[in-house]
């Protein structure tokens, strides 16, 4: 017979491996999504260059002086997001290599910004500057704010998970 104290709580099993399984799931993500930029760079290329130009917004000229239609620096704002998106990646598996080492303390702080940095890119940089500042949210065609939010909140969730307690001993390395 086993006394409860003999035996491990089931939260510090399951709690570390749903933290490496959830953050290796959005390090997946975010490889294909840089992937997918930079072998088919054209395709959100022209996603980035019309959100910048406001061409397909309610064209109402209190906004439309936040137009970039420079092609050099709306060229230059979606590389930005492809590296970003590549390290966010690189940060997130590594993240995930630790939570599967077992090495609970830099898993979780290595998750920790990679996640915040996929918050920072969907939440900031397509939310905010992208739907509010270009006013992609008047946009029919170029409009990616679900999918912006539903990265975001997915984001937070794993963010949040990565961070519930598991256990007496969560150091464990």
């Amino acid at each position: 017979m086993t006394t409860p104290t003999a035996r491990i709580p089931h939260t510090s099993r399951v709690l570390p491996l749903t933290a490496a399984l959830l953050t290796g799931t959005l390090a997946l993500y975010i490889a294909l999504v840089a992937f997918g930029n930079i072998t088919d760079f054209g395709t959100n290329q022209q996603f980035v260059r019309h959100v910048l130009a406001m061409d397909d917004t309610f064209k109402d000229d209190d906004l439309m002086w936040r137009a970039v239609t420079s092609k050099g620096l709306q060229d230059a704002a979606y590389v930005a997001i492809i590296v970003w998106e590549t390290v966010a990646a690189v940060v997130l598996a590594a993240g995930t290599w630790l939570w599967a080492r077992r090495d609970h303390v830099r898993g979780r702080a290595y998750s920790t910004y990679g996640l915040l940095m996929l918050m920072l890119l969907f939440g900031a940089g397509f939310i905010a500057i992208g739907g509010e500042w270009f006013s992609m949210w008047q946009s029919k065609t170029w409009n990616g704010l679900e999918a912006a939010t539903r990265v975001f909140l997915v984001s937070g969730i794993v963010l949040i998970v990565n961070h519930l307690p598991f256990g007496a001993d969560e150091n464990n390395s």
